[in-house]
């Protein structure tokens, strides 16, 4: 029995009705139409294919480019009590299994995979004995060339129609330009389809640039100016460590967030942000993505994005709750030189992204056919040392590799500690009576692994901090003295990087079919770039305008509140009190405050004008120190 979507809504989110155009949306969706949203950052798209997904018998399938994003709605979905499964990479074959099997029989709601997973015939033949009722394609635009985020991938997603026929399909997006969204409903195959698109405009959020030389001095000055929640974005883990410190060293509450942090700290620093115990998040764009929080002040952008795509939708994360907030670019000439340099300059060429691709199947020992099924664990910066590769054109073809579907690349920091205890029985006895201090927590390992005496065993060591109420940094010193003692052999090592190869190696003939796509890829950074730039270098349009125009809203109005409108706003402010005062003084001489009286001016600007209309030898003071219009 279908259930009603505003109940639902009300039971599980909490509200009282939908916002824009999502009743719509829902609505077209539970009637079986194929459907395209366009909402804006913050517009509520997840709610679009959940409500309805909840309201109808049968599991909705949902097709998502990140692994972060997936992890976070699984688990935003499971602290509401809703069954979702989550297809990550890196799931051995049996688990696979008995997760899909869950999806057919185990009441499931929601299936959570991204587009490569799809691909796989294991799923594909399963899908076809699930109870699909609808089928939810986010992050839609990763399906256009066109797109910031092109994922070819992406392009199988209309494969998942031949499968579940009857299932209806809405594709999902906050950052579609005509272009775009032109290519979603051709590529998906998407059948009389109804388009929705809620205005992209945030007239809450003033947009503004800043040029300067000095940034630390005007972030201060902005984070001074508007207080509570904010977002600093940078584009390097180093910058968004060192200008996190200067923050706090100037009484500025601030902590840092990167793809390099483990997921403890990632989960404790975004605690601290969230309970608003840290006022400031200086982050790397592998923040906010699935992260809601409504009362954010202010997002500065302290470097400059890679295109106007990224750079709204991390600006939109401003003033969810509609109040007035503020989304500024820090910039300068030598600023906007380094981009160029970082984003179009390290593009790589098809020939350097084939001895890329042929050093990383070196680098891991990958033979030629082979088709390694393990996920691969490295740090980057080894790999680029060993090959003396530049670091930001090695990793942008790793992208184009990981866009391309030839490796899924992950850049997380990981951590694998394996632990074998080596003494006999009696020897691990004789040092747990000699350690007392350490003795409770070797017996919780002991008792929590139970090979780990015959075996090298991974050790997960946050359970074991939650077992024993120890911290992470004390449990690995107690493994490390065992390793000293000679009681356990103890490795701990590290990576910033996973890769899954997805393809057996064939060396130029794996790249050589994605050439074309490859060049038009690199032409698309470039034109992304280049809209960047001009909205950087704006003088007369309308900041909004602008943006709006980017994404196909024509006859957008002038905000009235960006720092292009103000500054036009405050020169016709300017000029009109000058006519103004010009008519008066026709009437004859006047004082400053017979002036500021009659003219309903304010001292300041009565002042300014004066001042100007005497340099421009318009008027002069007479003997009475009156002011006098020159005839």
């Amino acid at each position: 029995m279908q259930k009603e979507p505003k109940a639902i809504l009300k039971q599980f989110w909490g509200h009282d009705d939908f916002r824009g155009s999502q009743k719509a949306i829902i609505d077209a969706v539970i009637s079986g139409k194929d459907v395209l949203a366009l909402l804006p950052t913050g517009g509520g798209k997840s709610v679009c294919y959940q409500v309805p997904a909840m309201a109808m018998e049968g599991i909705c399938v949902v097709i998502s480019p990140l692994v972060a994003l997936i992890q976070d709605q699984v688990s935003q979905l499971a602290k509401m009590g809703v069954k979702a499964i989550a297809l990550t990479g890196g799931i051995p074959y049996g688990e696979l299994n008995d997760l899909l099997d869950n999806c057919v029989y185990g009441n499931y709601k929601f299936l959570y995979l991204s587009p490569e997973r799809l691909q796989q015939s294991v799923v594909q033949e399963r899908l076809q004995q699930m109870n699909v009722n609808l089928i939810a394609v986010d992050e839609a635009h990763c399906i256009s060339q066109w797109g910031n985020d092109f994922r070819p991938a992406y392009l199988e997603c209309a494969k998942v129609r031949e499968l579940v026929p009857s299932a209806p399909m809405i594709a999902l997006t906050a950052t579609a330009t005509p272009k775009v969204m032109d290519d979603i409903v051709e590529n998906l195959e998407l059948a009389n389809v109804q388009i929705f698109k809620d205005s992209f405009s945030r007239s809450n959020i003033v947009f503004k640039v800043k040029q300067t030389q000095d940034k630390h001095y005007q972030l201060k000055k902005y984070l001074n100016t508007i207080p509570g929640s904010s977002i600093i974005y940078v584009r390097s883990r180093k910058m968004s460590v060192t200008l996190s410190d200067y923050l706090n060293q100037n009484n500025i509450s601030s902590g840092f967030f990167h793809g390099g942090l483990s997921k403890t700290d990632k989960n404790e620093k975004l605690d601290h942000w969230l309970r608003d115990e840290t006022r400031v998040m200086v982050a790397t764009n592998a923040f906010g993505m699935g992260v809601d929080k409504p009362n954010v002040r202010l997002v500065a952008h302290y470097q400059i994005p890679d295109s106007l795509e990224s750079y709204f939708q991390e600006a939109g994360r401003a003033g969810r709750d509609q109040k007035p907030s503020t989304a500024i670019i820090l910039t300068n000439l030598d600023d906007q030189e380094r981009a160029k340099q970082q984003f179009l300059s390290a593009l790589p060429t098809v020939s350097f992204i084939k001895q890329l691709y042929l050093k990383l199947c070196n680098y891991f020992q990958i033979s030629y056919g082979e088709c390694p099924t393990e996920a691969l664990a490295s740090k980057f910066n080894a790999f680029c040392k060993r090959y003396h590769f530049v670091p930001n054109m090695a990793l942008n073809a790793l992208r184009i590799l990981d866009q391309n579907s030839i490796i899924s690349l992950s850049e997380l920091f990981n951590e694998k500690i394996t632990l074998k205890f080596v003494a006999s029985r009696a020897g691990i006895f004789h040092y747990l009576e000699n350690n007392k201090k350490s003795a409770s927590i070797i017996q919780t390992i002991l008792r929590t692994y139970g090979g780990i005496t015959e075996h090298e065993t991974k050790i997960n060591l946050h359970l074991l901090s939650q077992k024993t109420g120890e911290t992470e940094k004390r449990l690995k010193k107690i493994l490390d003295q065992l390793h000293q003692d000679g009681i356990a052999e103890f490795s701990h090592e590290t990576s910033d990087l996973e890769i899954h190869f997805l393809v057996p190696r064939e060396d130029e003939r794996t790249i050589n079919p994605l050439a074309k796509k490859i060049d038009a890829q690199v032409q698309v950074k470039h034109d992304n770039m280049g809209a960047m730039l001009r909205y950087l270098n704006l003088s007369n349009t309308c900041r909004s305008v602008y943006l709006l125009h980017y994404f196909g809203e024509k006859g957008a109005e002038n905000c009235g509140t960006c720092d292009i409108c103000t500054r036009q706003n405050q020169q016709n402010s300017d000029q009109n009190l000058e006519e103004k005062l010009i008519e008066l003084l026709k009437l004859g001489p006047h004082s400053s405050r017979t002036l500021e009286k009659m003219s309903g001016a304010n001292e300041t600007a009565l002042l300014k004008t004066l001042q100007k209309l005497l340099e421009d030898d318009f008027i002069f003071l007479n003997h009475k120190n009156e002011y006098t219009l020159r005839t």
